[in-house]
C-alpha cells in the first residue's frame, strides 16, 4: 500500500492541473454551468473509481477486468486533456509573454487579456478525436480483427513448402475477455484462413489457468490442416501476481501448460518438431520467454539440439526483443521468427502502407508487423486480445497468414 503514496500524490497534483486547464476552456467556450460542471462531475467520478481500485487492489487477485475498466475509463478521460493542456499552456505563455514585452518596452505593468474563444474552442473539438476514438476502442475496437498477409520468399526454402501457409496469432489473454460472442467470431475469422498450421506465440492468460475455464469450448474449435502449436509468453508463468506459497505457483503453471494440451495445441518448451512434406522437413522451433528485462527462461540452443544448420527453420519466440539481442545475428541461421508480446501498446495510428506510429515503438524495435535483417525475417503479431487497457485504439487485434514462396 505504502508504495502507491508518492505516484498517488504526484499524479493527484497533474489530475488537479489538468482539470483547471480544461475547466477553464469549457468555461470559455460554453457559458452553461450545467455543460461545465457536468464534465468535471463526471471526470472526478472517473478519478474516485480509479484511486479506489487501486487503493484495493491486491496482487492475489491478479488484473481483473474491473482494474482493466477502471484504468481505460482513467485513459479515456485524461489523454484527450492533454490536447487541451498544450493548446492552452501555448496561449499562457504568448500572453506572459505579449505582457513582458510590455513591461520592458513602457515600463507599465499591462493586465493579461482574457482567453480567445477560438483557441478554446479548437483545444476541445481536437481532444474530441481521441475522447471518440478510446470511447470506441474500448467498446468495439478490441474485436475489430484484421487479417494480415504476408507472402515471403526464401532461397533455401525446400520445393515441398512453397505455398506452404501459416496462421499466427499471439497474447490471447483470456483473462480480459467478457464478451464470448464476439470471441467466437474471432476463432471463426482465423478459421477461415484454412492455413497449413497454426502457431500461437504465447500469454494465453493474463496470470492464472482458470481464467481459460469459459474459453476452452471456444478455442478448442481451432482449426490448421496439418497441426497446431504453441509456445509460452511471460505472463504464463504467474509472475505478476502474488501467491499464498511458491507450491500453487508451480502448480498454476502445470495448469497453464495443460491448457494447451485441453485445445489442442502441441507446446514446444524450448523443443523442437520436423514438419514433413513429400520427402522434405522444415524445423519448427519453440522457446520459452525471453525479453530483455523480463523473465529470461528460453534455451534457444536447447531447442536447436539435433537440428542441422543447414535446415529451414522457423522459431517461436514470445518477446521480439529475443530476435533483436540473440537471434537475428545467430549464425546457426534461424530464417524466420515469429513472435508477439507488444500488442503495439494497443494504441497508435496505422496507415497500411504508410505510416504506423506507437509508443510502443520507443521500447521495442520490433513493435508490430514485418521486419527483415541479415536477409532474416520477424513478424511480430500484435495479439488477439488485450490486457491493462481493455480496448484498442488504431492498434486491432490480429490474426497473420504467412505464405512461404520458394525463391
Amino acid at each position: 500500500m505504502l508504495r502507491w503514496i508518492l505516484p498517488l500524490i504526484i499524479l493527484t497534483v497533474f489530475i488537479v492541473l489538468v482539470e483547471i486547464y480544461t475547466f477553464q476552456a469549457f468555461k470559455t467556450v460554453s457559458k452553461s454551468k450545467i455543460v461545465r460542471y457536468s464534465f468535471l462531475v463526471l471526470s472526478i467520478a472517473v478519478y474516485i473509481n480509479f484511486f479506489v481500485m487501486i487503493l484495493t487492489y491486491s496482487r492475489s487477485d491478479g488484473q481483473t477486468p474491473q482494474f482493466q475498466m477502471a484504468m481505460g475509463l482513467l485513459l479515456t478521460v485524461s489523454i484527450p486533456k492533454l490536447v487541451v493542456i498544450v493548446f492552452l499552456f501555448g496561449e499562457d505563455f504568448y500572453r506572459w509573454f505579449l505582457k513582458f514585452i510590455s513591461a520592458i518596452s513602457n515600463g507599465e505593468t499591462k493586465s493579461l487579456e482574457g482567453r480567445r474563444k477560438f483557441i478554446s474552442q479548437l483545444a476541445l473539438g481536437l481532444a474530441a478525436i481521441p475522447f471518440t476514438a478510446f470511447i470506441y476502442g474500448i467498446i468495439q475496437g478490441k474485436y475489430n480483427y484484421k487479417v494480415i498477409k504476408h507472402q515471403l520468399v526464401f532461397d533455401d526454402l525446400p520445393e515441398a513448402f512453397d505455398g506452404y501457409t501459416i496462421t499466427q496469432i499471439s497474447d490471447i489473454h483470456s483473462g480480459s475477455f467478457t464478451n464470448k460472442e464476439k470471441i467466437q467470431y474471432g476463432v471463426d475469422l482465423i478459421n477461415e484462413q484454412k492455413s497449413d498450421i497454426m502457431l500461437f506465440t504465447g500469454d494465453i492468460v493474463n496470470n492464472k489457468a482458470d481464467e481459460m475455464n469459459d474459453w476452452i469450448d471456444v478455442f478448442s474449435q481451432l482449426e490448421a490442416k496439418e497441426g497446431k502449436y504453441s509456445i509460452l509468453g511471460n505472463h504464463d508463468y504467474g509472475d505478476y501476481m502474488d501467491w499464498k506459497n511458491p507450491d500453487d505457483k508451480l502448480k498454476n503453471f502445470q495448469d497453464v501448460k495443460d491448457v494447451h494440451k485441453k485445445i489442442g495445441f502441441d507446446l514446444l518448451l524450448d523443443e523442437h518438431r520436423y514438419l514433413e512434406k513429400d520427402g522434405q522437413k522444415i524445423a519448427l522451433l519453440g522457446v520459452e520467454n525471453w525479453g530483455k528485462g523480463f523473465n529470461q527462461a528460453g534455451d534457444l540452443k536447447r531447442a536447436s539440439a539435433n537440428i542441422k544448420k543447414e535446415d529451414f527453420k522457423i522459431l517461436m519466440s514470445h518477446d521480439p526483443s529475443h530476435w533483436e539481442y540473440k537471434v537475428k545475428q545467430d549464425d546457426f541461421n534461424y530464417q524466420l521468427t515469429l513472435s508477439g508480446h507488444t500488442h503495439g501498446l494497443q494504441m497508435g495510428i496505422e496507415i497500411p502502407g504508410w505510416f504506423k506510429w506507437s509508443p510502443s515503438k520507443y521500447v521495442y524495435k520490433q513493435w508490430a508487423g514485418l521486419y527483415e535483417e541479415f536477409g532474416r525475417y520477424i513478424n511480430v503479431n500484435r495479439g488477439f486480445g488485450y490486457h491493462a487497457f481493455p480496448g484498442r485504439v488504431g492498434i486491432w487485434p490480429e490474426i497473420t497468414v504467412i505464405e512461404l514462396k520458394k525463391a
